[in-house]
């Protein structure tokens, strides 16, 4: 019975293995061995037809003056100037037409396959299509139309390259006057950062008061990474939205286009984003004032997430400002938590976030310490071990125990093999008087698989691993070893492992405890490098306590 609740324990372990092979793989785009393939993404409608939000007057509705915006640029896409802007960590693409955010390079982060070329998180146009809006709309859908992200703006001349020795380039769009109100929009990029403050000022030149609703928008295509049947999406990609009282909620894009979303709807407070593996885009708001969350699929595989703030009435001749910001970039958790509360979620650490949280805690203070994160990862795995010192002695102990009255044990298979009911009383007569207890090797593997899991979370979600070297040919330690040097050392230490635990009296199980390292070996020649070095790291430290208990114990090999 024992031997079967071993080998159950290695089933559990082999499972979860699968399961993590399977999340890395859906992860890195490849199709998953239990869900669907990843489907192609369609051709979304042009980027100058996205919808403006709805207004609460209208129910839902899109307002008249933005359907009829709406009718006329997919019949003619206002003609349109795009310009760019550039700092030391971004490429960014700015539109007249609405003043958008329609492309954006992240210089520092570089493609998995292609590392000559940046990431790109916002494109302006074809099936990635991506990007940010704001604009105007009025109180009531009856009310006369308002400037918004396809009215056709003025660029206000300055400089598009943040020169050495200046720490901000701001760059200002502003609006022909629509039924007397203008809108302003001023972009300031910062050196160093990705959160860019972006200033709207509603400025009303005409007779009448006016009562505007402003909002904040990401608009993105639907395309997410393959479905695991065990795990769920590796990371999770699609809307989501913060507010203090119903904190962080994450909407599927499958939900939106069943019209069954279910989220917050208005708050006075909180903020909206588009989250992907590692990085995000999200709008930000300093203070606190009243705003409708709304979510819609705006075309074929095509989504927009919204925030609209009603407005105090603008009375003629004045000005009505409402700062905010516009962060895209990578999921950086502490630069994240600075920014706004509950920003650092959008990092995806899976279900056991309340291990992964801490694990990566110390590793970033260990990273702070070492200044290498392949480093970082090998003291960690010596404090875990040093943590787990007197569990896993223990369970050592009674493995070399087991090891010791193996030869006994087979003997007593042996003679007692017609006798399997006087073979069972036996063995445990045996177990009884050694004081050894058969599942007493099995506690490491217990222990180790939910701390296992976490830290591949860890690695999977910690943009800082992203690009980060440790030694030699390892450039990457957030993907797999491009000269397999790890697996493979990897592989040789868990079968030294394997040599020193006690054989199993069955034979077939025998086979089995070989067996298992070969079959643990080709998931981990796709694990990333980071994760590998863990494993490798713990073996060798497991292995060398095993030795030293074993000859404490005057066990030979």
């Amino acid at each position: 019975m024992s031997e079967l609740r071993r080998a159950l324990l290695w089933g559990l372990f082999t499972l979860s293995l699968v399961m993590i092979w399977d999340g890395w793989n859906t992860s890195q785009g490849r199709p998953s061995l239990f869900g669907q393939p990843r489907p192609a993404a369609s051709q979304p409608v042009r980027a100058a037809a996205s919808a403006a939000p709805a207004t609460a007057a209208a129910s839902g509705a899109t307002p008249a003056a933005a359907q009829a915006a709406m009718a006329e640029a997919s019949a003619a896409i206002p003609a349109s100037e795009r310009i760019e802007i550039r700092t030391d960590v971004v490429r960014a693409t700015l539109d007249t037409v609405g003043g958008s955010l329609v492309g954006m390079d992240l210089l520092r982060h570089h493609r998995e396959e292609d590392p000559t070329r940046p990431v790109t998180l916002f494109v302006p146009s074809g099936a990635e299509l991506y990007k940010a809006d704001s604009g105007l709309i009025p109180q009531l859908a009856t009310d006369a139309a308002l400037p918004n992200h396809l009215t056709v703006m003025t660029l206000k001349s300055g400089p598009r390259q943040l020169e050495a020795g200046l720490d901000e380039l701001p760059v200002v769009f502003e609006s022909p006057a629509v039924n007397g109100v203008v809108l302003r929009k001023t972009y300031v990029f910062h050196r160093g950062e990705y959160a860019v403050k972006v200033r709207h000022e509603v400025i009303n030149t005409g007779a009448t008061p006016v009562s505007p609703r402003l909002y904040l928008q990401l608009v993105r295509h639907g395309t997410t990474p393959s479905q695991s049947m065990f795990m769920g999406p590796s990371a999770f990609t699609g809307p989501a939205l913060y507010t203090d009282e119903t904190k962080y909620h994450k909407v599927d894009f499958s939900d939106i286009a069943k019209g069954k979303a279910d989220h917050v709807k208005q708050a006075d407070n909180g903020w909206i984003a588009m989250v992907q593996h590692y990085f995000t885009s999200t709008w930000l708001l300093g203070e606190k004032m009243p705003r409708e969350f709304q979510t819609r699929k705006e075309g074929d595989n095509l989504y927009a997430v919204s925030m609209v703030l009603t407005l105090p009435v603008v009375a003629p001749g004045t000005t009505a400002t409402v700062p905010a910001q516009l962060y895209a970039g990578p999921q950086d958790e502490y630069k994240l938590a600075a920014l706004a509360p509950g920003l650092e979620l959008v990092k995806d650490y899976g279900w056991l976030a309340i291990l992964a949280k801490p694990l990566f805690w110390l590793l970033d203070k260990l990273h702070a310490l070492l200044g290498n994160w392949g480093w970082s990862i090998v003291a960690l795995v010596v404090l875990l071990k040093a943590a787990f010192y007197s569990l896993n002695a223990s369970a050592y102990r009674s493995m070399g125990k087991m090891k010791a009255i193996n030869p006994r044990i087979m003997e007593l298979r042996e003679r007692l093999k017609d006798k399997p009911q006087e073979m069972q009383q036996e063995m445990m007569r045996i177990y009884r008087e050694e004081k050894v207890n058969p599942l007493g090797g099995c506690l490491p593997i217990v222990v180790q698989m939910p701390v296992f899991i976490a830290l591949y979370w860890v690695l999977m979600s910690a943009v800082e691993l992203r690009d980060a070297p440790w030694i030699f040919w390892i450039t990457d330690l957030s993907t797999k070893d491009p000269y397999y040097v790890l697996p493979v050392v990897m592989t040789l230490s868990t079968l030294l492992q394997t040599w020193l635990n006690p054989t199993p009296p069955d034979p077939v199980q025998a086979k089995m405890m070989w067996l298992m390292p070969l079959l643990f070996s080709v998931m981990f020649f796709v694990f990333p490098a980071g994760l590998v070095l863990y494993w490798f790291t713990n073996n060798l430290l497991a292995i060398l306590q095993q030795w030293l208990i074993n000859r404490q114990l005057g066990i030979k090999h």
